[in-house]
């Protein structure tokens, strides 16, 4: 009898894995009876939910009582029907109401899995109900709930928006629980030009990727605004109460002054820019925030569309695996471009991973290549990049030997080649280039053999 139960339940298994697979998640909407049927799932899935959390309780509770036991194995093959009827009635809903796979994925994964592990579980009890596998069973009853736990977060994350139930957690408990995606930086805002090249130049060595001392990261806005282990770090509108504020007014001979391990503090100009974008609100897009404005231009017209890259889309996840990058697009509409992220890749990213990208030089307008393996061998790629705006190159090894070969870049506005090896004499060569192309306002070259005797941005009005 066991026999046979085993063989039904593999068939059931091999069933719901292969549902997902069969069953065409492509965006589109199809029958009218999948929705209606489909419709139903998120009144059904709550049932499996609320059986399989009693199954664990009854198992406790029927150690004293074998009533409760056999209850809680009934409860258990209710809840393998009820999970796998949950699973197709969500397929239904996801094959016929429009959505994208990529949109559902780890829901409809989640919910297929713990079908299988109920159905796992079903059939180990009987072993562990006999005292053969006595440890077995209730590892598996545990790991089932914690993955329905997930399960379910994904499902209200589709319906109410990432984070939902983890945004209020109090730090760090909501750093274990929060996946943060950077959005690419707001070209011509505040953040972009004033705020951001100096968390880079300054503090992204002790909380960037590689590492983040109290657990706070400060190479993109959005884990700026996150903060660490202590809680947020900016109190927008606030300065004078936000702990990153604080931390860089120090004395510098404070044990808490930042930036730590010998570096120089900022500059006065740049710990007020820091303090009049905070008292503006902190925005990522603002492009006028008191005296943080002064070096941001102002577009006298829209830049030029890059073009349709969307018969590239496909490639673009390959890409991203085989290098470790993200080419991320700047908005909803393909003709404002895409942004080069390197962030995840770091010094394994060089001059030949750098060649691959090629295909997509036209439609970059942000490339962010601080921190990697490039070398001055870079700059002949680059100067494919013909909608090229912003260029981070900043802790790299480049010193600026054929830098001359981005001059005709004609939109190309930043170059942040802090902390690299550019020597007076290439120094000489940009800023000689920049005389010639309109659009280049912001070179930075702090921290480098060319740093300026006051340490500012040659040519530029940026602080």
């Amino acid at each position: 009898m066991y026999g046979k139960a085993v063989l039904i339940a593999s068939a059931a298994m091999v069933v719901l894995l292969l549902l997902p697979v069969l069953v065409s998640v492509d965006g589109k909407t199809h029958a009218d009876w999948q929705l209606m049927l489909g419709r139903l799932h998120p009144l059904a899935v709550h049932l499996p939910i609320g059986i399989l959390l009693m199954v664990p309780v009854l198992e406790i509770a029927g150690r004293s009582r074998a009533a409760l036991r056999e209850a809680a194995g009934f409860l258990l093959s209710a809840a393998v029907v009820c999970s796998a009827g949950a699973v197709v009635l969500g397929l239904l809903l996801a094959h016929g109401g429009g959505f994208t796979r990529a949109a559902v994925h780890a829901h409809m994964w989640g919910g297929v899995w713990v079908a299988v592990a109920s159905l796992l579980c079903w059939l180990v009890r009987p072993l562990w109900a006999s005292g053969r596998v006595p440890y077995v069973y209730p590892g598996m009853l545990v790991g089932t709930v914690l993955l329905m736990a997930w399960t379910s977060h994904q499902g209200g994350s589709l319906t109410y928006g990432k984070g939902y139930l983890t945004e209020y957690l109090p730090m760090p408990f909501r750093r274990w629980f929060t996946t943060i995606t950077p959005k690419p930086l707001v070209t011509g805002s505040v953040f972009a030009q004033s705020i951001y090249p100096v968390l880079d130049a300054n503090c992204v060595a002790c909380h960037g990727a590689s590492k983040s001392e109290g657990g706070l990261r400060l190479d993109a806005y959005e884990y700026l605004m996150q903060g660490g282990n202590g809680g947020a770090v900016i109190q927008p509108g606030k300065p004078e109460a936000s702990l990153l504020f604080h931390r860089i007014t120090l004395p510098s001979s404070d044990k808490k002054f930042m930036p730590a391990e010998g570096k120089p503090p900022l500059k006065a100009e740049e710990i007020e820019a820091i303090r009049a974008w905070i008292l503006a609100g902190a925005s990522p897009s603002a492009a006028a925030a008191g005296g943080a404005n002064a070096g941001i231009r102002k577009q006298a017209a829209p830049l030029p569309p890059v073009g349709d890259y969307s018969g590239l889309m496909g490639r673009i996840p390959e890409l991203e695996r085989a290098l470790g990058i993200r080419i991320a697009s700047v908005s909803m509409h393909p003709g404002d471009g895409l942004i080069l992220r390197t962030i995840d890749a770091g010094a394994k990213f060089n001059d030949a991973e750098l060649a691959q990208v090629a295909p997509f030089a036209p439609f970059i307008v942000d490339a962010e290549l601080g921190r990697t393996g490039v070398t001055d061998a870079c700059f002949a790629t680059l100067a494919k990049f013909t909608h090229l705006r912003e260029l981070h190159l900043e802790g790299t090894a480049v010193t600026g030997s054929g830098v001359q070969q981005l001059s005709g870049l004609a939109e190309l506005s930043y170059i942040n080649l802090t902390e690299t090896k550019v020597t007076p004499a290439a120094a000489a060569q940009i800023a000689t280039m920049k005389t010639g192309m309109k659009s280049l306002e912001h070179i930075y070259f702090y921290n480098t053999p060319a740093q300026p005797a006051n340490g500012q941005a040659i040519g530029s009005s940026a602080h």
